[in-house]
């Protein structure tokens, strides 16, 4: 019996260092790059990490944490379990969502999402319409004094919970534009706004007309925005399609201004009956000093297991000389390794 024992043991040992040594040793990340149902990854270099701060993918009522991933290579990721959650955050209660981030100040806040509050204009479309519109939920705030967290509720209350030009307050992405104005850009149920943030981010600075947000709704949107500039120029990127389904995509548009207008260049990551379908609300990461761009998105493996069935995955983004994003290729292989500077 204790040769038995034994034996499993030194298995067991085995296998473990065995298991080390293959992760340490991988050349390439692999799709899904780590375990786990998630969806929404905001992918960003802070530290000189890698870190990816997903949506958990469940039912809403289920969603009432976020986790994070860390990297320094974009090969192994370690996992920060529940960085922020409902407990810290009173007013929220469920449907935690989308996650974007920004390091100002010596504090890291964290935006997201909460509570999938509902319109009264939106009669007849999805479940639990209120008579009057749902103000408790909306665009919220996080903030700590490391990626990781915990987080704290920054301004006890949601930033934005109202409706502007009929956009539901989610899927928010911070952006940092080349004068130092931080602008969110969010909204879904074909939606699009943008709005200046305050420098201490606590609340919206209003445009010369009075209004809190600029509509830059482009041709085909839905969800899930995100905005980054190359070489001068100002790419915004959404999904488009159904996320319950196969039919979620990702297109963009290019402008001279972060006001737009963004006419659509094209739909550049689709499904791939080979690969995965489903794919969609993604982020950008450039590498600093260096015209290396990846896509960190989540997709729906084949076969799909269940409505909230989401992984994160990375691949690589290259542009044709016009200045154009060519056609993303899904892969299982995944990216390269990468060591920051």
């Amino acid at each position: 019996m204790m040769r038995s024992k034994s034996l499993l043991f030194l298995l067991i040992y085995f296998l473990f260092v065995s298991n080390v040594s293959a992760q340490k040793n991988k050349k390439l990340s692999g799709n899904p790059i780590f375990d786990g149902w998630y969806a929404d990854p905001e992918g960003v270099i802070l530290d000189n990490k890698f870190w990816i701060f997903p949506t958990f993918s469940a039912k809403y009522k289920d969603q009432v944490f976020l986790d994070a991933f860390s990297s320094n290579d974009l090969i192994n990721w370690v996992k920060h379990p529940k960085i922020i959650d409902t407990a810290a955050v009173k007013w929220a209660y469920m449907a935690m969502w989308a996650p974007s981030i920004v390091n100002k100040d010596n504090k890291f806040f964290l935006f997201f999402s909460a509570n999938d509050i509902q319109s009264a204009e939106r009669k007849g479309f999805g479940e639990n319409n209120p008579d009057k519109d749902d103000k408790i939920g909306g665009i919220g705030i996080g903030v700590a004094t490391r990626p990781e967290g915990p987080y704290e509720d920054y301004l006890g209350k949601p930033l934005i919970n109202n409706f502007y030009n009929k956009a539901q307050p989610i899927d928010q992405f911070v952006f940092l534009d080349k004068d130092g104005q931080y602008y969110i850009i969010y909204g879904g149920w074909g939606r699009c706004n943008i709005a200046k943030l305050n420098d201490d981010f606590t609340a919206l600075i209003p445009y010369p007309n009075g209004d809190l947000v600029k509509e830059i709704t482009p041709k085909g949107y839905v969800e899930g925005p995100t905005l980054f500039i190359r070489k001068g120029k100002y790419y915004l990127m959404w999904s488009e399609g159904g996320w319950t389904n196969g039919t979620y995509k990702v297109a963009y548009g290019i402008s001279d201004s972060v006001f737009g207008p963004f006419d659509k260049k094209g739909t550049i990551l689709v499904a791939d009956e080979k690969v995965a379908t489903g794919a969609g609300h993604h982020s950008v990461i450039n590498i600093p000093k260096t015209d290396d761009w990846y896509m960190v998105y989540h997709r729906r493996p084949i076969p799909n297991l269940d409505r909230d069935h989401r992984v994160v995955c990375i691949d690589r983004m290259f542009f044709n000389e016009d200045g154009t994003i060519k056609d993303i290729k899904m892969t299982f292989e995944g990216v390269e390794k990468v060591k920051l500077k």
